[in-house]
């Protein structure tokens, strides 16, 4: 099965191991199974979840492996992974040997689109992915386009190539994990928003997790959409190997040169898809129709725009678009004002990238933070926004790591250390908040850290932290 389209008449016959169940591993077994492969599925674990996954494939006549996830079942001539599955895992070191492929549920959906299938527009990055492919697809929608935002975001790509409905283009999110496993994706015109560390413990190293965000330019035909401002963004478009005639197109907070989109006096501009753009530029929107209008976000905006003018999206539709978007819920999302202090909650900045990016919204903070640090160091993330620290509030396993970090780089800035776990501690993070905050001030929840030492995801936390202020502004 090289590296093209393949049919369902290749497929049907065929004996495929399917790697993991969970949100992707239960639709490609199902449409495996569809399509007349005979399907095995493997699985690690064996936990209730996974036994009434279990059941609903044997029901339909797929076997199912649980606690085995290891082993290469006899007879497998291609294996489809889950995304987070690890490259070194024994099941694909095994698949080496026997010269069996791997491909990721992402890759499965490429291969399987048909001859009219809808172009893909692709994001991927450290951090942002979400906002800004949902900020494509609205755009795209403001221009009559029929499209979905799909990938990473939830919904499956398998379901969205070989559904009923007809689409004219997609905004694809693109996790590493994901790209890792789709080799032959070649994407209309991507963007990586930006790199930071994350993930090393999957990937091995930087280098590697760098390649694998790089994947998403390979084979591009129009624009590669790198971030101006992060270097190896650009690095890993010089990389790639695109089609001829694709370009390079850079974002930035900045005046935009020649090629790039940026910002002019609050007004988003396109030098990138204009006539001579040596000397004429397009405005598409201002940066107040960004929400919220916070510098990372005005670059998610930027990158989303270069996508969608790379698509032939006019600028009308940009600012639609952009006014038109509204962020899911814990990503800097206003909560209440209470005796004149704004209370944000970004329980979504799960690592310390994401919570620079937030903490530069703001000038004056009371940062709430802590949590799982997943390996990562918070002295730069300090050094970086010290001069916006009023007060910090810590709470979760790691809070330690963010405490002698503020010692280092900040240490006239008032610390809280909350050692609890207990449901009442983010009541008790955010009335301290209140006390370290004056008139005027941002008591901040960007965690810079995961959230399953206290709390069951990031979403549980940012409605704790809401439900708190909630209290706080009833008077409690």
């Amino acid at each position: 099965m090289g590296s093209g389209k393949v049919t369902s008449s290749e497929l049907k016959g065929k004996h495929v191991t399917v790697a993991g169940l969970g949100v992707s591993g239960v639709p490609a077994a199902k449409v495996l199974h569809g399509l007349g492969a005979h399907v095995t599925v493997v699985n690690d674990g064996a936990d209730e979840r996974a036994r009434a996954q279990a059941a609903e494939l044997e029901a339909l006549g797929v076997t199912v492996r649980l606690g085995d996830g290891a082993t290469l079942p006899e007879g497998t001539e291609l294996i489809v992974t889950a995304p987070g599955w690890k490259p070194d895992k024994p099941l694909f070191t095994a698949a080496a040997e026997a010269g069996v492929p791997v491909w990721g549920d992402v890759e499965l959906a490429w291969r399987l689109r048909g001859p009219d299938a809808a172009p893909w527009l692709a994001v991927t990055g450290t951090n942002g992915k979400t906002t800004t492919v949902q900020m494509l697809a609205s755009i795209l929608r403001a221009a009559g386009l029929r499209t979905a935002a799909v990938g990473n975001i939830g919904v499956s790509l398998l379901d969205a190539v070989l559904g009923e409905e007809r689409y004219d283009v997609l905004a694809v999110e693109l996790s590493s994990y994901q790209l890792h496993w789709a080799p032959s994706l070649r994407a209309h015109s991507a963007a990586v928003l930006n790199l930071a560390p994350d993930h090393l413990d999957w990937h091995g190293s930087m280098e590697a997790y760098a390649a694998d965000k790089g994947r998403v330019y390979e084979g591009n035909r129009v624009a590669c959409v790198y971030n101006a401002a992060d270097k190896a963004t650009e690095d890993l478009v010089r990389a790639a190997d695109v089609e001829e005639g694709c370009r390079a197109v850079g974002f930035t907070l900045g005046t935009p040169a020649p090629s790039q989109l940026g910002v002019v006096e609050g007004i988003l501009v396109d030098r990138a898809f204009v006539e001579d753009r040596h000397k004429n530029a397009q405005e598409l929107a201002e940066v107040s129709d960004v929400n919220p209008p916070a510098p990372h976000n005005v670059a998610n905006a930027l990158a989303a725009a270069a996508l969608a003018r790379a698509y032939g999206v006019p600028a009308r539709a940009v600012r639609d678009g952009l006014r038109a978007f509204t962020p899911d819920a814990h990503r800097i999302a206003h909560v209440a004002d209470v005796d004149g202090v704004a209370y944000v909650d970004d329980s979504k900045a799960t690592n310390t990238h994401a919570a620079e990016a937030s903490l530069a919204a703001y000038e004056s903070i009371v940062w709430i933070a802590g949590g799982l640090a997943k390996g990562a160091a918070f002295d730069e993330l300090v050094a970086k926004s010290a001069k916006r620290l009023r007060g910090a509030v810590l709470i979760g396993a790691d809070r330690a790591l963010i405490r002698e970090a503020l010692a280092r780089h900040a240490p006239e800035v008032p610390v809280v250390d909350l050692d609890r776990t207990d449901t009442g501690a983010m009541l008790a993070a955010v009335r301290e908040a209140r006390r370290l905050a004056v008139t005027g001030d941002t008591v901040l929840l960007a965690p810079a850290c995961a959230s399953m030492d206290m709390f069951a995801d990031y979403n549980k936390r940012g409605d704790a932290f809401a439900e708190a202020v909630r209290e706080l502004g009833a008077g409690a």
